[in-house]
């Protein structure tokens, strides 16, 4: 696995922040946020792009494609992943992202039609701005020949890469899927649009607690950035080389709302039907289930019907669960939040340990007080199966569910 985060730049980093309940959010340092209603967001920090890329490919790779490629360099790493022992075209990328290059899209526009500042378009304008270009490099980097595309279901990007690369091994089309997924859409634009839609919370002088899901005076998202990938691997292959396997995908749940375009449907009937799906399709008991990471925006609705849903498919057995969402810590990540997500679910299995709800002071009276969100402090608990939901606008939701080897 490999992260880059706005509460690590890798993996320890980021699991260390989430044990420890550290908030990711800061002041933009991107903009003048003059105008805006929201000043503050969840920035990658200590990041320097030099320490990575050359000048050259600094001016070919818009910053969503520069942390796909830093998390995924990590994730082969800790693999231990020997390239040219592999068959590659065995080997497979499956990238999600919500917005792709929106900051390189923004800057042109506003540089060459806007302020004038440009003659022309930059060249690389087209491949920096399309989501597919960062499998296609990770592709390039590493010569893989095998299934290379890219997903885009809003906020469930990354989840759905995820899903699809574990179908591709089950139908045998690959040993091997590099997936995840990468955001990098603290904009103008981006700010500007969820302002409209008062998506974004606007707790600007208390912005490092203003990431508060499930609390009663949460007023909206906070917006984050940065990647997460997985190396997905079929088990014999994995075992053949004696590679460290952190966790089995179990099961998987995909559905959708039609409901609505932004807003889930308040009955969380898309949700339930994810989360049934993943443990059927695991073939276990609802009991079975130790930790459940959540969607847990912190907005009004989606918070509300999350948990409502869990507690129509566990019934009483929701109280023996832990809950959490690593958002608190992290904001939302928009199409890249699936896969750290994810990636926080299996650490649970590996340590032991169930990452905290932050920033919560108050109860929320339409939220069940008996159900364990964590809150603020990280628990200790034996961690065998855990399951990572993911939502997106559209009504997309999905499900994943991990188990210990």
């Amino acid at each position: 696995m490999g992260a880059i985060t706005p509460i690590g730049n890798n993996i320890k980093e980021y699991w260390d922040s989430l044990i420890n309940g550290i908030s990711g959010s800061t002041p933009i340092s991107y903009f003048n946020t003059e105008y805006f209603k929201t000043k503050f967001a969840c920035q990658i920090k200590n990041y320097d792009p030099d320490n990575f890329f050359s000048i050259k490919e600094k001016k070919q790779l818009d910053p969503c494609a520069q942390y796909g490629l830093i998390a995924c360099e990590e994730a082969i790493f800790d693999s231990g992943l020997i390239l040219k022992k592999e068959k590659k075209d065995r080997i497979g990328v499956v990238w999600g992202s919500g917005l792709g290059g929106i900051s390189n899209f923004e800057n042109e526009v506003f540089n060459y039609v806007i302020n004038k500042k440009k003659t022309r378009f930059n060249t690389f304008f087209i491949p920096k701005i399309l989501i597919d270009t960062i499998g296609g490099l990770i592709s390039i980097k590493y010569g893989i020949l095998g299934p290379n595309y890219s997903t885009v279901s809003s906020c469930a990007s990354s989840a759905n890469a995820i899903i699809d690369a574990y179908y591709l091994i089950c139908l045998d089309k690959a040993d091997i899927i590099i997936t995840g997924g990468s955001e990098a859409a603290i904009t103008q634009t981006v700010i500007g649009g969820f302002n409209a839609l008062n998506a974004l919370s606007t707790k600007n002088f208390n912005y490092k607690t203003a990431s508060r899901p499930f609390e009663r005076d949460r007023d909206g998202f906070v917006l984050g950035e940065g990647s997460g990938c997985i190396i997905l691997e079929e088990y014999n292959h994995a075992v053949s080389r004696g590679t460290k396997i952190y966790a089995e995908i179990g099961g998987v749940g995909m559905s959708s709302d039609a409901y609505h375009i932004t807003s889930p449907d308040p009955n969380g009937l898309g949700i339930i039907k994810a989360m049934n799906l993943a443990i059927k399709s695991a073939k276990i008991s609802k009991s079975k289930i130790d930790y459940i990471n959540t969607h847990g925006t912190s907005t009004i609705r989606g918070d509300i019907t999350e948990i409502k849903a869990i507690k129509k498919v566990f019934g009483e057995k929701i109280y023996n669960i832990n809950i959490s969402s690593t958002k608190s810590m992290t904001g939302h990540l928009l199409g890249a939040s699936g896969v750290i997500e994810s990636i926080a679910s299996i650490l649970t299995i590996n340590y032991n340990i169930i990452p905290p709800t932050i920033n919560h002071n108050n109860y929320d009276y339409r939220i069940d007080i008996k159900v364990n969100l964590t809150l603020n402090k990280a628990q200790k608990k034996n961690v065998l199966i855990s399951i990572s939901n993911t939502f997106g606008f559209g009504g997309h939701n999905i499900s994943i569910l991990y188990k210990k080897i």
